[in-house]
């Protein structure tokens, strides 16, 4: 059966466990009818981890409880996806009771050291040969997955440190033709291995990864290129580099914790200064505004008309020596609030120049000092909102989200190929991105560019035709250098970190 090779193999889950005997007493016992498999189904090891950690769970909020630690979820629920990440604020109280449990489970004994790992468990150690299995020992994992710390295997040989030219990274010094080795590179990512080399004290040596890539893997080949696919085939021995940690990459490679902070932004070219239009002293006040005042200033004055025609004060006599034609029916007196004349004194007013007549009814200057309060607070808003308008440089961006960029088609907007942006469109669930993903991938020309640099330039030269999706930090560092003609918009659209990357099983990665 086995080719007369002995197979060992390691077993978790102890069928001679008190509390793994009661759960399968439980288990036959089910109703056939709700769970017609329960018979038929051997207990797997994951269901006993499963079991076991909903067990630790449960016994780290009793410890709460009992410690009186209040870690209800009070408010609003948090967003999944903010940016930047929102904390629990009683994370650190529960992080704190996981380490604390220590309980008997199905797959033996449970507790965590300090870095949440867990110690002290026991292993069964089989040995299956042709005329069949049986226990050969038992191994306590009182250290699990320790790894020597001894650095002798890389003290005495030189570390080969893949990177990638990427500003302000890693960059050629200017005279870096007369320079040789390390000497030749300059930018943060090379002082980063500078100091670990320092520290750890081991020689080192820069090398450029060749095809210019931060790693992906081929579809197809299933073969991972750039600086991930160096330390994957054994080319390298540490990544010192822009390597954003992904779930993906941290399937064949380790990474640090993470050295710098960022996420997926926007780039676009940085938009004219809008000209001066016609009307362009309308803008300080919203147009709904203008017409609310256009209405104001008619009702007013219809308002004052009419108030000035039902006032015996308004109407008064001219004062003249001249005789009445026909004392019999002598003229009206005359009303100088007339229609016209009520515009023309509440223009004058929201002018604040005035004009030759006033109301002398207390009805009309009531109306006519509502009218001038009114244009008092109209005008200074309008002189502050101006001085603001003339001062600010104000320049038309037609994106400010990632939403602009799906809603739309005029504009082209794309990725760095081979990274882990281009990976995060293509395995995202989220509608907005999954639209961009579908753009993407199906453009033509292809917007997806060999390097970051090609990305700036298209942005650069595409006359505001193209958006480049990049890091923010490196968004934000090409947007301060000459000749500043690129600018981020809207935020990040996730939240992530640049780690230092080992081989899996690396001594490196458990140096101090």
């Amino acid at each position: 059966m086995h080719g007369g090779a002995n197979v060992t193999g390691f077993q978790i889950v102890n069928s001679e466990n008190p509390m793994v005997q009661q759960f399968l007493q439980r288990w036959i016992r089910l109703d056939e009818r709700e769970f017609p498999e329960a018979k038929n189904s051997p207990l797997k090891y994951t269901s006993a981890l499963t079991h076991d950690a909903i067990l630790v769970i449960a016994e780290a909020f009793r410890y709460l409880r009992r410690q009186r630690v209040d870690v209800s979820r009070r408010g609003s629920a948090g967003d999944c996806l903010a940016n930047p990440a929102v904390p629990w604020s009683q994370g650190i109280d529960i992080e704190r009771a996981l380490k604390m449990v220590q309980v008997q489970g199905m797959t033996g004994n449970i507790q965590f050291d300090t870095y949440g790992r867990r110690t002290n468990y026991t292993i069964d150690v089989y040995e299956t040969k042709a005329t069949g299995s049986r226990k050969v020992s038992s191994q306590n994992m009182y250290f699990p997955w320790q790894v020597s710390n001894d650095t002798s295997s890389v003290e005495n040989r030189t570390i080969v440190v893949t990177t990638i030219l990427e500003s302000p990274y890693v960059m050629y010094k200017k005279n870096h033709e007369q320079l040789e080795g390390n000497e030749r590179y300059e930018g943060y990512c090379v002082d980063l291995a500078y100091e670990i080399a320092k520290h750890v004290g081991i020689k080192y040596k820069l090398s450029i990864v060749g095809d210019g890539k931060y790693g992906a893997r081929d579809p197809e080949s299933k073969i991972w290129n750039g600086m991930v696919g160096e330390l994957v085939y054994g080319r390298a021995d540490i990544a010192v580099a822009p390597l954003t940690i992904t779930l993906v990459r941290e399937e064949v490679i380790d990474f640090s914790k993470p050295f710098m902070s960022l996420g997926i932004s926007i780039m676009i070219k940085k938009p004219q200064k809008s000209k001066p239009g016609v009307f362009s002293f309308l803008d300080p006040l919203a147009y709904e505004i203008w017409m609310c005042i256009v209405f104001a200033y008619i009702g007013v004055s219809v308002v004052l008309f009419l108030v000035s025609r039902f006032s015996p004060y308004e109407w008064h006599l001219e004062d003249n020596n001249e005789e009445p034609r026909d004392p019999q029916n002598p003229p009206d007196p005359p009303n100088e609030f007339g229609i016209f004349n009520s515009l023309w004194f509440s223009l004058g007013a929201f002018m604040q120049q005035g004009c030759d007549i006033s109301p002398r009814s207390l009805s009309g200057r009531i109306v006519g000092g509502v009218w001038w309060f009114f244009t008092l607070i109209i005008i200074s808003s309008y002189t502050a909102n101006l001085a603001a308008f003339l001062t600010v440089e104000r320049m038309v961006s037609p994106i400010e989200s990632a939403e602009d960029l799906a809603k739309q088609t005029e504009i082209a907007y794309g990725t760095l190929d081979s990274g882990s942006t281009k990976e995060f469109f293509r395995r995202s669930k989220i509608a907005v991105y999954e639209k961009m993903w579908s753009y993407m991938k199906s453009a033509e020309p292809s917007v997806f560019t060999k390097t970051t640099a090609d990305g700036v330039a298209r942005v650069r030269k595409s006359k505001g035709k193209f958006a480049f999706l990049l890091e923010s930090t490196m968004n934000e560092y090409i947007e301060q250098r000459k000749p500043c003609d690129t600018m981020k918009v809207g935020g990040n659209l996730d939240s992530k970190g640049y780690g230092v990357a080992t081989p899996k099983g690396s001594a490196l990665r458990w140096v101090e």
